[in-house]
This record gives C-alpha cells, structure tokens and sequence, in this order.
C-alpha cells in the first residue's frame, strides 16, 4: 500500500517529501527518482542521491569506512551535482517517499514510496551514506508513515501505532503505543522525550525515552493535524485539523504555557516550528500564509518550576521581546487594541495573533495529479492528494526555510526583524528575501 499520491510522470523530476535534520542545518528530499539533500550552508547548491548509482547524499566519497559507524559528515559549501549513469536507468527510478536525516550523521532513513516505490512501504531502511548502501532493516505489518531519528533512537510511525527501537546494531525494539488514525505519521523524537497522538483524537501522548513514563495531554477536542518539540525537548506546540488554534505545553509538567490565534477562519494547518531559543514559533497553512508570533519569556521557568533558569532558558528570556509594562499600551500580538481589554467580548478581541505574517508560494501543481487513479495516503504536511507544502526550519533565530514538494517544488528564506524604512523603530516584520526551485536540469 502506498503511503504517497500518484503523481503524473510526464515531465521532470518530482519530490515527495520534505523534511529537515534535528537542527535544520540541512534538509532532505524524497523523490521518484531517488533521493536528495540541501545545506543551509551551501543554498542554493543541491546534492543529489541515487540509489545502487552514488547514493551518496553528502560529498564523502573520498573518504575510506572500514565499519559503519556514526560520523559527523563535513558539509561542503559547493556540491558537485552527480550524473545518472545509463546503465542503472531502472533502479535510479525508484521511488523514496521518506528521507529522514541523522542530525548531520552518516545515516538516513529511507522509505519507498511514488508509483514505483525502490522498496515495499512496510520497511525501514537505516541508509549508511559513508559506506553507500542499507545497514539497517525494520519490517511493519502496514505502511510506515514517518520516521524520526536521533542517536539514540528510532521511532516509526504507521496508521494506529508508534514503535520505538534502541540505534543499534541490531535494533532493539524497545516499545510500541497505541495511537488514533494517524495517517500523517505525526511524531517528535527528542533525545529526552517522544511526542505522537494519543488513544482519543486531539490527545498527545509524551513518553520520557529512559523511564518509560507516559503523560497524557487533552490539548485539543480535535484530531491533531501538526506537532512540533523545541529543540531543547522543553516546549511542545500543536495544532489541530481545525486550524485556528496552537497551543505550547511544557514537557516538564504538561501545563499550557501559551495559545496562538492563527486566524478565525478554519485552515489545513501545514507546519508548526518554533526558533532554537524557544522565543518564536511560525505557522504555515492552506491560507498560503506564514504566522510568525511570540512565546511567552518565561516559558522555560514555566517548564522546569523547580529548578533553577537554565542556560539555555536565560538564553531565551535575555532574547526574547521585552514586554512592556504599561498597561495603557495594547501589545503588539493583541490585534485588537483596547477591545481586548472589554470585559464579555467574545474571546477572539482578546486572543494572542501573530506579530508578523507573509504571503509563501505554494507553487502550480495543475495537472500534477492523476486524481482519476489515486488511492493512496496523503503525504506528511499536505492537503490530500496534494504535495507537502510550506514545511517550516529555522535555520537560527531570526531566518526561516520554507520547503514544498511535488512538481513545483521550492524552498523560500524568510527574515525576521526590523527594516529601517520600512517599518518603525522596535517594530519587526517578517519579508523573503531569496527563493529557488530546487528540481531541474
């Protein structure tokens, strides 16, 4: 069973899938041909994979491996784009509908997956990008969904369940948990915590890796549609299929810390990222639409209550838009001015909105589609039927990368902050300001 849309072959190349690294450093791309990778380092220049020809997703072959082992992979600033070879025309058609990386190790997950997936959906191939070819097989009884990577863990997300495995070789399979549909394969694998859908929809489940403690979060009424965990493995943010509301929640205890008004209207919400020093988090939807807003400066002392700000909290406090102290002055994410000081209005006029919000291309895709013939799953971060679109990474915390799939597929950069002559003084905005399509000759 394909876990992919099919998608019309007439011309050119077609991605998948998107997804970034740990630390959005680096991003990869699962097409009908193979797979490929981008740096932040490195943009616009791509490096191209293609299984059983370089299948190299970084420029290491010069390099000798006796064993696989985790490297950290150096990461050029240039790549030379590699030739298909003529000779392995048909293995280099093979579909990979999942590429996920390694932080920037040697290692990706890969999962088939287009109208010719290279391997059956329900197999997880750990790819050693050092020595080239599968170190790693995990085999489920139906379609792996997602997969998400640390050093220490593998976690594999299907329609009703989450498994986890121990990074090690071999494998050991450590647990598996119950979810409800699930068929974007949502999961957040930190080195501390592993965050999925719970028994009833709109429920989130957080399981501490080395105990096994599972917490239970109500955070919506709604099946779940985007999830996203700072990189701290503090803060969890979440949306639901209705698309108005992101609610934060602190790892430590389960509280709410913050709700985020990203419109009124229902969306199909795409992505959910919050920067590195947990200040900010953007929002992209079916609006065509990025949201940029605030979290609150004390969410890391909300987080841990008993313990002491750690450097990474006074880090984000110290970063973090003060917050002014005149209570005649309405805040810059409280749209509505003093309206949202009146007593018994609804709570739309006193509800916190974004700081800034842009337009993002989500590309032509007419006649992308062979709706006549589909019946598979929709892929991870799309409308069904449709491309992943507006797949959000920071890169640091002022600049984000915005990635979409299927034929016209792009990634566009986004600048957060001021702009003398644009907007006023102590006023941020958020503008693009360098876009490319990344398929092609």
């Amino acid at each position: 069973m394909n876990t992919r849309p099919i998608i019309d072959d007439s011309s050119g190349p077609i991605a998948l899938s998107a997804s970034f690294n740990s630390d959005a450093s680096c991003f990869a791309i699962g097409l009908d041909t193979g797979f490929c990778g981008m740096s932040r380092a490195s943009l616009p220049s791509i490096v191209w994979g293609h299984l059983l020809n370089c299948g190299c997703l970084f420029q290491c072959s010069t390099q000798t491996h006796a064993s696989s082992k985790l490297q950290e992979v150096p990461l050029p600033r240039q790549f030379m784009r590699r030739r298909r070879d003529s000779k392995t025309n048909t293995d280099l058609n093979a579909g990979i509908g999942t590429a996920e990386m390694l932080g920037r190790y040697n290692y990706l997950a890969l999962v088939g997956g287009g109208k010719n997936p290279r391997w059956p959906q329900t197999k997880v191939m750990i790819w050693d990008d050092a020595k080239q070819k599968v170190a790693i097989t995990l085999e489920q009884k139906t379609a792996v969904l997602r997969v998400r990577l640390t050093k220490s863990w593998i976690a594999i997300a299907i329609q009703n369940s989450i498994h986890l495995y121990k990074f090690s070789s071999p494998p050991e399979r450590s647990a598996a948990f119950e979810t409800a549909d699930n068929p974007l394969g949502l999961c957040c694998l930190g080195n501390r915590v592993v965050a999925f859908p719970g028994r009833s929809p709109g429920k989130v489940q957080l399981v501490e890796l080395v105990s096994g403690n599972v917490s239970i979060i109500p955070a919506h009424t709604s099946a779940l549609r985007a999830m996203d965990l700072s990189s701290d493995g503090q803060l969890l943010a979440t949306a639901s299929e209705t698309g108005t509301l992101i609610r934060v929640f602190s790892t430590a205890n389960c509280t709410k810390i913050a709700e985020l008004r990203r419109g009124v209207d229902p969306a199909y919400v795409f992505s959910i990222a919050i920067s590195p020093n947990s200040s900010m988090l953007a929002v992209t939807s079916d609006k065509s639409t990025l949201h940029v807003f605030d979290l609150p400066p004390t969410a890391s002392s909300q987080s841990q209550p008993t313990s002491p700000l750690s450097p990474s909290s006074q880090r984000r406090r110290s970063q973090s838009p003060q917050v002014s102290n005149n209570e005649d002055e309405a805040p810059t994410n409280q749209k509505w001015g003093f309206l949202s000081k009146i007593p018994l209005l609804p709570r739309v006029f006193s509800d916190i909105y974004s700081f800034a919000s842009t337009h993002f291309e989500m590309g032509d895709e007419s006649g992308g589609l062979n709706n006549s013939t589909i019946s598979y799953l929709p892929a991870l971060g799309s409308l069904p039927n449709r491309p992943q679109k507006g797949i959000l990474g920071w890169i640091d915390n002022s600049t984000l990368i915005c990635v979409g799939t299927g034929r016209d597929a792009r990634w566009e950069r986004f600048r957060i902050g001021e702009r003398p002559g644009v907007t006023e003084e102590g006023q941020r905005t958020i503008w693009r300001d360098g876009w490319r399509k990344y398929l092609g000759s």
